[in-house]
């Protein structure tokens, strides 16, 4: 026996389910499935099972199943959203369980039963991928598939691939991760026979790779399916739908940290890849160390979380941190972001991290202005700083050059001045509104260490989160 079928074997006693955990998910969805199908005659819909416990991939560290309600084409949304609100809270409540609203594409209920998470999910029953009318319409036919092409003895080798991508940070398609869905794993490891071949693959992969499980599309045409999806690091066409690539979630640091697991693993594996090392909150001298050796400095910008679901709270929360940085780095001021980070707990403290190569700039700023050969731009230029200017004008080489009081010092004053505004204002100049709603009830810009540790000690997560803001992937 090899070692790396040394190494599978000990992780997975290690991950699958034991017997009284399957017995305890196979009895609630049994219920579950029973309670739907009861509750969704009344519309005349159909109850059905998905999700990984359908297929015996799941892991137990996160006990979870779907139950999807499929109800006739010929509903309004309208109707298919209340139908399905009453049968989800009918069927947790039917369990014993305590169920809320989430919101995704449609709104659904969402249950916890004796420690098992379950969502009761609406949808449409079409006949085919082409009549959908909402994403999750789609998830009757992936079960299908898998159901029919994934072989019992091929879900220990998903449930190895969903372990090593949970542990390093590249499991889930949501927005927060920009992962690897399980439906995905499935899809590899039936393309190439398991876990140890694909890790033999995936080593090689090469930006835009395609992967085409039921060999649709020609390889002569591969090329044009870069270009369809042109910045998707990989493309693996979705057996139900060609048209669709079902890595379109993957980020490129998710593509790349997988390659360079499975070229870890091929070389050298070890159990260890497969388990995420347990961080503790950063302490006051780590921190001291750290930038001290660095000779870098923090910036945070703190506010409540956003409210809303993950789903649009975090691509909210980066575009915000793109405006951030690009006010930061706008020329005329003059700050450098080396790296930042986003943080959110969801309830009590949201923040932009920003590493800055210094928090404190010079009093006076010098200006370039036009050439002296540009006589209308150089006199616009004169006239604009003649009476603003320390020094000049006067000219460095060719160009008139002025040295004024610099206007903001420090990436707080320029923070507070370029946020301190009304809810319309900030929308205006491109802060996205769940963030701008928090924004325009207030914000702190913290740039002091012992005010972060204060923060790391209210909040061991955020401790968590700064360090590893310091640790970068090595992903070739």
């Amino acid at each position: 026996m090899s070692s790396a079928a040394h190494v599978q074997k000990d992780v997975l006693s290690q991950i699958k389910p034991n017997a009284e955990q399957r017995k305890k998910i196979e009895t609630i969805s049994k219920k579950a499935l029973s309670l739907s199908q009861r509750a969704a005659s009344k519309y005349k819909g159909k109850a059905m099972l998905a999700g990984s416990v359908t297929r015996g991939t799941w892991l137990p560290d996160k006990m979870e199943f779907d139950v999807f309600i499929l109800f006739p084409e010929k509903m309004t949304e309208a109707q298919l959203e209340k139908a399905g609100l009453e049968v989800g809270k009918k069927v947790i409540d039917g369990l014993k369980g305590k169920h809320e609203v989430s919101y995704a594409q449609h709104p659904y209920v969402s249950g916890v039963v004796d420690g098992v998470d379950i969502d009761i999910v609406p949808a449409f029953a079409v006949s085919s991928p082409e009549k959908m009318k909402s994403a999750v319409d789609r998830t009757p036919f992936h079960v299908s598939y898998i159901e029919k092409n994934l072989p019992t003895r091929l879900a220990d080798d998903v449930r190895l691939l969903k372990k090593m991508l949970k542990s390093n940070g590249a499991y889930g398609a949501d927005s927060k991760v920009e992962g690897f869905s399980g439906y995905l794993c499935e899809l590899l490891i039936i393309n190439y026979g398991g876990f140890s071949d694909l890790m033999k693959a995936a080593r090689k992969w090469e930006a835009g790779e395609v992967i085409d499980v039921e060999e649709v599309v020609k390889k002569a045409d591969h090329e044009n399916l870069r270009k369809q999806f042109l910045g998707q690091p990989l493309i693996v066409i979705d057996p139900t739908d060609m048209n669709r690539n079902v890595a379109a979630a993957v980020s490129v640091r998710s593509f790349l940290k997988l390659r360079a697991l499975a070229g870890d693993f091929v070389s050298s594996p070890s159990v260890e890849m497969f388990f995420e090392q347990a961080l503790g909150p950063i302490s006051e001298q780590e921190l001291m160390e750290i930038l001290k050796l660095r000779r870098t400095n923090l910036v945070m910008l703190k506010f409540l979380p956003p409210r809303g679901h993950d789903e649009v709270v975090w691509p909210q929360m980066r575009k915000f941190a793109d405006r951030v940085q690009g006010i930061l780095e706008d020329p005329n001021f003059e700050f450098r972001v080396m790296n930042r980070g986003i943080f959110t707990d969801g309830s009590y403290l949201a923040g932009i991290v920003f590493e800055m190569d210094s928090v404190s700039l010079p009093a006076v700023q010098k200006r370039t202005g036009p050439s002296v050969f540009d006589k209308d731009d150089g006199v616009r230029f004169i006239e604009k700083y003649k009476d603003a200017a320390l020094a000049g004008p006067y000219v460095e080489g060719v160009n008139w050059v002025v040295e004024i009081n610099r206007q903001f010092p420090t990436p707080r004053e320029k923070l507070r001045d370029a946020l301190s505004k009304t809810l319309e204002e900030l929308v205006q100049r491109g802060v996205p509104k769940l963030v701008a709603e928090r924004i325009a009830k207030g914000s702190d810009v913290i740039s002091e260490n012992h005010i972060l540790v204060e923060e790391v000690r209210r909040n061991p997560a955020f401790g968590v989160f700064l360090r590893k803001f310091f640790i970068k992937d090595k992903l070739a």
